[in-house]
């Protein structure tokens, strides 16, 4: 059996800690004792981007994204963002960033100087905050993938997130026709009925964590703003 091996750990602000482990060739994130996510298990949260640019019809959207983890999303965006589109990032851990400049960097490739995207060390809420109050441009979609679902396991300030005052602040910060998409290990009916409160039209998808249709179920919401 392989053995696995601490290669850093970070402290999540207002959260527990992170660690960065290698399995082989395979690399995990672990929050405390649990996995957060991994590099052999990354197909569903590249779909998150994908499926949500098939969803939206600006000629050049604008889209935001919660966490950038090992930047399985942000990197699928780039690579099926329309001519003219913008990508930013909101994430919280520096050391994050860290990770993907040295011990992944053979994951990150160019996209951190990508020119399509930005990288903002902040929590999402304030830039969802900042395109209410009108101090940046709104979202033609915005991607939560903060936690393991519409909850604060990964930090507790999260939840804010998943209230029917933080849906609705989402949804204001979308243009029309936006959508509000966000990753979960599981299914939550009751967050689908706290969306459709919220004034969302939603759609609820399972995806497989691998291409191959094998490994665990995993759930997204596609909520659309009328």
């Amino acid at each position: 059996m392989l053995p696995r091996q601490t290669l850093a750990t970070a402290s999540i602000p207002g959260g527990d800690t992170l660690t960065l482990i290698s399995h082989g060739r395979d690399f995990i994130i672990m929050l405390g004792r649990d996995e957060l996510m991994g590099t052999r298990m990354q197909f569903s949260e590249e779909q998150l981007a994908v499926l949500t640019l098939e969803r939206i019809a600006a000629a050049a959207p604008r889209l935001l994204i919660g966490g950038y983890g090992m930047g399985f999303t942000y990197r699928a965006a780039l690579a099926q963002l329309p001519p003219g589109g913008r990508v930013v990032v909101a994430e919280v851990v520096p050391e994050i960033l860290e990770w993907a400049r040295e011990p992944l960097a053979h994951l990150t490739g160019e996209t951190l100087s990508d020119p399509r995207g930005e990288i903002v060390l902040c929590d999402v809420a304030a830039l969802i905050d900042d395109a209410n109050d009108g101090t940046c441009d709104k979202f033609d979609a915005i991607l939560l993938d903060v936690d393991n679902g519409p909850d604060g396991i990964v930090r507790e300030g999260n939840e804010r997130l998943y209230s029917r005052t933080g849906l609705g602040k989402a949804r204001d910060a979308l243009r029309p026709g936006g959508v509000l998409a966000v990753w979960s290990a599981a299914p939550d009916h009751k967050f689908t009925q706290r969306l459709k409160a919220a004034g969302f039209e939603v759609e609820v998808r399972e995806v497989r964590a691998r291409p191959n249709n094998k490994g665990p179920r995993h759930t997204i919401w596609f909520a659309r703003k009328s």
